[in-house]
């Protein structure tokens, strides 16, 4: 399989914790803008993306916690962002080490999510195990 080197994604000083304040659209840009990054990087290196792809996850609920939401602008913007990163996670050719890894820090970043904007991850579980063999492994333990 192969290993993952190290990338310095642009968005992770974006997505700090309250980074964004209540207003929705600089949120939603920046959400843009890091999905243009990862899947630029999924070109080339897939498994490197989906640790991207995971580390904007477990960013978006801390960063987005004081985002002014009743429009249902950033939930949509969030939403298509893990509708696309899913299958970022999915197809990256990844032990199954590294993607129990990924999978547990999932977890932990939906379990911590205050404002359930990553509860619609919980949905493509199964997708993101990426083989019946976790995906099993997975069934077991969340049951």
């Amino acid at each position: 399989m192969p290993k993952a080197r190290g990338h310095s994604w642009r968005f992770k000083t974006r997505f700090r914790r309250h980074a964004f304040g209540w207003k929705s659209q600089p949120a939603i840009t920046r959400l843009q803008e890091a999905l243009s990054e990862i899947t630029q990087v999924a070109r080339l290196e897939p498994v490197l993306a989906a640790e991207g792809a995971v580390a904007l996850l477990e960013r978006i609920s801390p960063a987005l916690e004081h985002v002014d939401s009743s429009s249902g602008a950033i939930s949509s913007a969030v939403n298509r962002t893990i509708a696309e990163l899913v299958p970022v996670i999915a197809g990256a050719p990844a032990d199954i080490r590294t993607r129990a890894a990924w999978l547990n820090r999932l977890l932990d970043a939906h379990a911590a999510d205050q404002i359930p904007y990553i509860q619609r991850l919980a949905e493509y579980w199964g997708e993101l195990c990426g083989s019946r063999e976790l995906a099993s492994e997975w069934a077991e333990r969340l049951i």
